[in-house]
């Protein structure tokens, strides 16, 4: 890359996002979750603490429902998660999270917070809280899955 040419602002914004997901994902690994794949995370980190549907979790990670549906299987083998009957619709099933995936979860969030506080420092407080703010306003106008 040349480095007079400054990055885009989109690159800009997936470069710490790429970061974020590389650290987390050699942290799991070196916590004992080295089992799964980085696509399986991706899939894995869509899913609420309530349970999701598989179509949902397909939209949100951008594959077909039938791609969602292998990592999910994949998942369930594993032990992070598992289907069960969603109480609002009998015909329906949520994927939930199983005691091993919750473990995983707290390994991450554990990584993240470390990494925010990094950011904390770098930037100072008011430049991080700012830019928060700024990506939450964005978020606004560009995700379709903000609740």
């Amino acid at each position: 890359m040349d480095d007079k040419r400054p990055v885009d602002l989109g690159t800009a914004m997936f470069i710490p996002y790429r970061y974020t997901e590389d650290r987390i994902f050699r942290a799991l690994q070196d916590a004992g979750f080295s089992d799964w794949t980085l696509a399986q995370c991706r899939v894995f980190q869509r899913v609420s603490p309530d349970g999701s549907r598989l179509t949902d979790l397909a939209g949100e990670a951008q594959m077909s429902k039938q791609s969602a549906g292998v990592l999910v299987d994949q998942l369930e083998r594993l032990g992070y998660v598992r289907r069960v009957p969603d109480p609002k619709d009998g015909r329906a099933r949520l994927i939930v999270i199983e005691p091993r995936g919750r473990q995983a979860v707290k390994v991450a969030m554990a990584t993240l917070d470390e990494i925010l506080s990094e950011w904390k420092a770098h930037l100072g407080a008011r430049n991080f809280t700012l830019l928060g703010e700024i990506l939450g306003q964005l978020r606004e106008i560009t995700d379709p899955y903000a609740r």
